[in-house]
Formats: structure tokens, C-alpha cells, sequence
């Protein structure tokens, strides 16, 4: 791809983002979301190969549909009040209609089927946009219109996603969906928590975005796609395999890691709401994600590898060290201590 190509569709990427996010009007929203679908589907079509194909379609089919979703509810809402305005949707059959629409923007179960096959289909730096800054358009219309969606339904969806993203992930041996996979189930924390907290919602967000960055940045310089290929990591780069690990721990929610931030906040949020069966079904779900991070873990670093003659001299060859990696790294480890500065 062209270099003006490439600077053409990213641009087209950050305004549809800044352009739903920072509009009150219903159709200009609807607008941005529309552009931040087509400067993206291009970029997941241009290996030329059956699986970007098929990945493309689906992308395109899944977010054609929940963009008409949006549309038909906020034409139904403007019908019955007489307002665009995003702030004010008041009828309760566009504020469910429009929770299913962000839903499978989001890829929050149960519309979830299409982001671990779009992850498969697309080179790594692309299922990191996905997986990062195409969530931030949804979840900014979540966050103007939180005061009228469903509890209930945020909630329900909320568990789904959280015990399906750990299920999903336990007999995955493609890194892209496992991937996939950690997003659904992050999300789902991301809905329990939107409608009770938005402080916590938005600091989980961030948080995810800096752990998930970081992940997907290793995978990219280690060049690795399967379980198998992170097992002779150790031997090119074992400072990045540490951080691989560490990272992947943060991801689980373990403590000290700046994971454990959002996960603790939420079940506190949770319980102090009455709303411990909640949490509790939250909690055992993490565990599942739990499992598949000590899997990477332990595949990553506490098993050697055969030394085969590629892999004795695979540490010779220069290993690129991407700028976004070491910004990130800090922020993913390290955050715990400052949890009551980013909370008051």
C-alpha cells in the first residue's frame, strides 16, 4: 500500500472516531461511525488472500448492520420526540435497539462471533486497531447515552461476555484469537461497570487499551502468530519475552499489575450496588481468562524450546524495538500504586 494510500485512510480513521465522538446530532454520529468502517475495511483487504477476503466481508456485514441499527433507532426516537440529539433518547425501543447496535460495534456476546474470525483474517498491526481504537467511537455514544440504556441488559451482556471471552480463549492456539478473545471478555467488565460508575469505565478503557497496545506491540516485534512460535521467543529477545509475560499477567488481573486497577474497582463498585451475585459471576470469569494468560505464560517463558539450528542463530538477526512498545510497557505494570490519584 501506497504511502499517500496509508495517510489517506488513517486520517479517515481519526476523524470518524473525532467526528462520532464529539457530535450531538444522531446522523453526524451515525456519519463517523461510517467512515471509521470504510477507511479501515482496506486495511484488512490488503493481503490479498482468501482470509482477509472473508475477514473484510464479515467486518463489513457486521458493521453495516449495527450502523443501520443505530440509524433506524435514532429515526425511531426523533419520530416519537422530535429531537436528533444523542443526549435525549428517551424511547425505550430505540435505547434497546441501540444497546444491541453498540453491542455488535463492540463485539459484546452475544454479537461477538465476528471479531476472532476478523482478528484471524488480518495482518497483527490491523487486529490491533481493531481491538484498540475502533472501540472508541462505540463506547463514546455508550458514554453520552448511559443515563437511558438498560441496566439490566448492560449487565446481562456484561456476564455473557466476560464467562464466553474466558471460554472462548481456553483451546485457542492462534495468538490473534486469543487476542479476540481477552477483548470480549474485557468488555464485558467495561458494560457491567458503564451504566453504575462512567469514572471507572473510562479508566478500565484506558487501561485496556495501554495493556492490550503492549501486547499486540510484542507479538508484532516477535513475529508471533501461534502458541508455537512464542515458544522460541525466549532465545531472539529474552527482555521483550519478560515483558510479554509480565504483561500477559496484567491482562489476567493479577496484583501488583496495573490489571488488577480496573477488575478490583468494579467488583467493589459491584458489591457496594448489592449486586454481589454479580460480582460474583465476574470474579469466576476472570478466572477463565485467568487459565489462558498463565497458558501464554508458561508456554512464553517456563518452557525451553528445542534448540534447533534456526532458533540457535535466530537471536543474531536485529530485532526492530517499536517507540509505542517502551511508552506502553510502564503504563501496563506499573499503574496499581496510583489507583487513588486516578479514582478521586
Amino acid at each position: 500500500m501506497s504511502p499517500m494510500t496509508t495517510t489517506i485512510l488513517f486520517s479517515s480513521l481519526g476523524l470518524g472516531t473525532i467526528l462520532t465522538m464529539s457530535s450531538y446530532h444522531w446522523l453526524m454520529a451515525w456519519i463517523g461511525l461510517e467512515i471509521n468502517t470504510l477507511s479501515i475495511i482496506p486495511m484488512i483487504s490488503q493481503q490479498h488472500h482468501p482470509r482477509a477476503t472473508e475477514a473484510t466481508t464479515k467486518y463489513f456485514l457486521t458493521q453495516a448492520t449495527a450502523s443501520a441499527l443505530i440509524l433506524f433507532s435514532s429515526t425511531t426516537n426523533a419520530w416519537t420526540t422530535g429531537t436528533w440529539d444523542i443526549i435525549q433518547m428517551t424511547n425505550p425501543t430505540s435505547t434497546t435497539l441501540l444497546t444491541a447496535a453498540l453491542a455488535m460495534k463492540l463485539g459484546l456476546a452475544p454479537t461477538h462471533f465476528w471479531l476472532p474470525e476478523v482478528l484471524q483474517g488480518t495482518k497483527m498491526s490491523t487486529a490491533l486497531i481493531i481491538t484498540t481504537w475502533q472501540k472508541l467511537a462505540p463506547m463514546s455514544l455508550i458514554y453520552l447515552t448511559m443515563h437511558v440504556l438498560s441496566p439490566t441488559i448492560l449487565l446481562l451482556m456484561g456476564m455473557l461476555s466476560s464467562l464466553l471471552g474466558g471460554w472462548g480463549g481456553l483451546n485457542q492456539t492462534q495468538t490473534r484469537k486469543l487476542m479476540a478473545y481477552s477483548s470480549i471478555a474485557h468488555l464485558g467488565w467495561m458494560a457491567t461497570i458503564s451504566t453504575i460508575l462512567p469514572n471507572i469505565l473510562t479508566l478500565t478503557l484506558i487501561t485496556y487499551l495501554l495493556m492490550t497496545t503492549t501486547m499486540f506491540s510484542t507479538l508484532i516485534m516477535l513475529k508471533s502468530k501461534t502458541l508455537q512460535d512464542l515458544t522460541t521467543t525466549w532465545t531472539t529477545t529474552p527482555s521483550v519475552t519478560t515483558i510479554s509475560l509480565l504483561t500477559l499477567l496484567s491482562l489476567g488481573g493479577l496484583p501488583p499489575l496495573t490489571g488488577f486497577m480496573p477488575k478490583w474497582l468494579i467488583l467493589e463498585e459491584l458489591i457496594m450496588q448489592n449486586l454481589t451475585p454479580t460480582a460474583t459471576i465476574m470474579a469466576m470469569s476472570a478466572l477463565l481468562s485467568l487459565f489462558f494468560y498463565l497458558r501464554l505464560t508458561y508456554v512464553t517463558t517456563l518452557t525451553m524450546a528445542p534448540i534447533t539450528t534456526p532458533t540457535k542463530h535466530k537471536w543474531r538477526f536485529k530485532i526492530p524495538s517499536p517507540k509505542l512498545l517502551v511508552m506502553a510497557t510502564p503504563t501496563t505494570l506499573l499503574m496499581l500504586p496510583m489507583t487513588p490519584l486516578l479514582t478521586s
